[in-house]
């Protein structure tokens, strides 16, 4: 490059050259490791509704199956919403009955197999796991066949709300 003083006698520069070679092995090394790194979560999001109303009027004719599982304190109840009570499991010395659970909404599958809508309803203060166990159980079956776990869908719409109240005297 060519530069003038005011002499009027020219000086020559030479221009600066940009050396990146250590920047690019910087980036050779850094980008791969963030990569290796990061976290890559998966986000499990389960829909859930609010089931109709129980005091609707409805025509003896258009009664169909509506399954209902109430999750109670010391007990898990299964039942239909137009027959009533079809099983009832009491809390164990370990806790909650899932097996049975999970074993009776595996009969009721297989005697309505298009069915596959479910309304939980729970009780005040009900622990939280609670809920996702039982809601893991009402939507699907795992059995062990040939030394691995076979799943089978079983009721995946679920409806949540809260479970009617007992009266004092049951």
């Amino acid at each position: 490059m060519i530069r003038s003083r005011k002499g009027g006698r020219r000086h020559y520069t030479e221009a600066a050259e940009l050396n990146i070679t250590a920047f690019m092995n910087l980036m050779v090394i850094l980008v791969p490791f963030l990569l290796i790194t990061a976290v890559f979560s998966r986000l499990a999001i389960l829909e859930l509704n609010l089931p109709g109303s129980s005091s609707e009027v409805t025509d003896p004719q258009d009664q169909t199956f509506q399954l209902e599982v109430t999750v109670r304190s010391d007990k898990i109840e299964i039942g239909d919403r137009n027959q009533g009570l079809l099983a009832e499991y009491p809390n164990t010395v370990d806790g909650y009955d899932y097996e049975s659970v999970s074993n009776k909404l595996a009969e009721i599958k297989s005697k309505y197999p298009e069915k596959t809508d479910v309304s939980v309803l729970l009780e005040a203060d009900i622990a939280y796991d609670t809920i996702v166990q039982v809601m893991d159980r009402v939507r699907i079956e795992e059995r062990v066949e040939d030394d691995r776990i076979v799943r089978n869908d079983l009721f995946p719409d679920i409806s949540i709300g809260d479970a009617p109240v007992l009266s004092e005297g049951v």
